[in-house]
């Protein structure tokens, strides 16, 4: 996900720093229930009033931040994963607390949030056995090696996803997401409800949201 996800599409204050943003999609609370939109258009194109009002992207990272803050020992790399947004579109994004730079990923939800396998999330469960994603804030813990290679573990800090530990759901790398996939197929692989994200972006995934750090897998447009 190098070229049509790393070219500039606008500045936005952030203190004394740009808010530089490359395309991805976006997402906030999760909901239990259908969550399927009419497809968003890419939401961080264009400074917003001047610079006068910050993105949802950075508006949300902040929120969540404040209210997850003393869980979270590193605050300068939040993760946000879009599920209003569909499969096809990079929907991880890698907010730079710091420099205000994003970078953006395909990452998977759970065949049982797409049961259909359409490529958008229709809903969202913490029960063990759904395979579905869940939603909610989390805290990154240590990589391990397992069956998909280096991951790293999640721990759940809400209700909604206070079962991410038992029930394995982690970041790891699938050869099921794939922008040659997504192109082709217009949407990617489906997980058990692990954040998958592309092999070629696993690396450097797992070192920018390195253990302590927040997670948000949410909804910007709700």
């Amino acid at each position: 996900m190098i070229l049509n996800r790393r070219r500039f599409l606008g500045v936005f204050g952030l203190g004394s720093a740009g808010l530089i943003i490359t395309p991805g999609d976006a997402v906030p609370h999760a909901h239990s229930g259908p969550l399927r939109p009419a497809e968003p258009a890419l939401p961080f194109v264009g400074p917003l009033d001047q610079g006068r009002h910050e993105p949802p992207l950075l508006t949300r990272a902040k929120a969540a931040l404040a209210q997850h803050g003393r869980s979270i020992a590193h605050h300068d790399t939040v993760g946000i994963v879009d599920f209003a947004a569909p499969s096809r579109q990079p929907r991880f994004h890698l907010l730079d607390m710091a420099t205000g730079k994003v970078s953006t990923h395909l990452v998977a939800h759970g065949r049982g949030s797409d049961p259909a396998n359409s490529g958008w999330v229709e809903q969202l469960s913490n029960r063990p056995g759904s395979n579905a994603s869940c939603g909610g804030s989390f805290v990154t813990g240590e990589i391990y090696h397992g069956k998909h290679g280096r991951s790293r573990r999640l721990i759940g800090l809400e209700r909604e996803n206070d079962m991410a530990g038992p029930r394995g759901i982690v970041i790891h790398a699938a050869s099921y997401v794939d922008d040659g996939m997504a192109q082709s197929h217009g949407r990617i692989g489906r997980s058990q409800g692990c954040f998958a994200v592309s092999q070629g972006d696993i690396d450097m995934v797992l070192a920018r949201l390195g253990p302590g750090r927040l997670l948000l897998a949410t909804r910007l447009s709700s």
